[in-house]
């Protein structure tokens, strides 16, 4: 129950920063904002999964904490660059 309270408070307060102070985008409406959420989710899913196999593959190739942790920190770099390019290109987009 906390990874999952903790999950959507965490996705919930990251969406409203990244679109008030990295995008400056503002929703016309609520179906966009909502629209716009459901997409922000999608990427992060997409990014999370990233992340994740690059921490288990290099745990499970290397047999070693130090690799796990070096896969979590090569592939949290990979989805974040990839999430921000994602979000500024489908999420948030300039214009509509």
């Amino acid at each position: 129950m906390a990874i999952l309270i903790g999950t959507v408070i965490g996705v919930t307060s990251k969406y409203f920063l990244d679109k008030n102070y990295i995008f400056y985008y503002v929703n016309k409406d609520r179906n966009r904002g909502v629209k716009n959420f459901f997409f922000y989710s999608l990427t992060g899913i997409f990014t999370t999964v990233i992340f994740w196999g690059f921490e288990i593959g290099f745990h499970f190739t290397f047999n070693s904490n130090l690799a796990k942790y070096i896969g979590a920190i090569i592939g949290l770099s990979i989805g974040y660059f990839l999430k921000f390019f994602l979000d500024r290109k489908y999420v948030f987009k300039a214009y509509e």
